[in-house]
């Protein structure tokens, strides 16, 4: 599917990719990760063929420089940094079905699953829209496409969890047709999601790794946590996750998706002195 061969890219004096040689194939999850600075949306932009680049890259056999239109055809693509755009929301989400073939009301109901009912806003320009918005609007369009590739750079930062746990239902429905290709600088953001960790450091690859799957994508973790005392931070933090109160701020109930645990054990450790105590437990589905 993906194929690399000692890519390199400067700018100037600076070298930000260093012989990176890689092969992904078909249907493998690949976590992108490293420093900011690593070089990992360099590559993103040589593999969407935006920059000129040593060595040689192929996606389904095809250069992404010298067969871009046809490359992208194939390619659902998830920004880190939405565009600047101030075309209207309903232009937009037409723009991209005619792209790609599509019918537009696939991406509006896409859009609606993450939680976001696109009639409103259609006459906002996306500009406008909060981080949030953006980004579902931006996953639906990637996802309302039939591309074999799905290259995302930090696709659900800005995403509350209800919406995190949509996202990654639907890349349960895509794991058997598309490669995916997640960019992350953080690992505990996406480890659940993939089977395969690259790390980039300094341009180079200097981790290659295959990772245990066995992480639904679409698996739920009942949890419960009891707290010394009520605490204003904890309540807020634990009601972003749509949590319930069982008893004044001391007993609290909710559910986890399974690719979100260690982001949210990782939230809960800042609490730690107030947990008495917590149970997670997997959930039928």
């Amino acid at each position: 599917m993906i194929r690399l061969d000692q890519v390199s890219k400067a700018f100037r004096r600076n070298r930000v990719l260093d012989g990176v040689s890689l092969e992904i194939g078909l249907g493998e999850r690949v976590a992108l990760i490293g420093s900011n600075g690593a070089g990992k949306t360099t590559l993103i932009r040589c593999l969407l063929g935006e920059y000129t680049f040593d060595g040689g890259i192929e996606i389904d056999g095809r250069c992404p420089r010298r067969n871009r239109t046809a490359v992208l055809a194939s390619v659902g693509f998830v920004p880190q940094l939405p565009p600047p755009l101030k075309m209207p929301v309903g232009q937009l989400i037409g723009f991209a079905a005619g792209l790609c073939g599509t019918d537009p009301r696939r991406i509006s109901e896409l859009a609606g699953r993450l939680g976001l009912d696109t009639a409103p806003i259609r006459d906002r320009p996306l500009v406008r829209l909060s981080g949030g918005m953006k980004q579902k609007l931006l996953i639906a369009i990637a996802m309302g496409r039939d591309a074999k590739l799905l290259i995302m750079d930090e696709p659900a930062a800005n995403l509350d969890p209800e919406a995190r746990k949509i996202f990654f239902e639907l890349l349960a429905e895509r794991v058997d047709s598309a490669t995916m290709l997640i960019s992350s600088h953080r690992l505990n953001e996406v480890s659940a999601l993939v089977n395969r960790v690259v790390e980039l450091d300094t341009g180079r690859v200097v981790l290659d790794d295959r990772v245990a799957d066995d992480v639904s994508l679409t698996g739920m973790l009942a949890c419960r946590i009891s707290v010394k005392r009520a605490e204003a931070a904890l309540a807020k933090a634990l009601s972003s996750w749509n949590f319930t109160d069982l008893g004044g701020g001391l007993e609290w109930a909710g559910s986890v998706a399974g690719p979100d645990r260690l982001r949210f054990l990782g939230m809960t450790s800042r609490y730690v002195a107030l947990i008495s105590a917590l149970n997670l437990t997997e959930a039928d589905n």
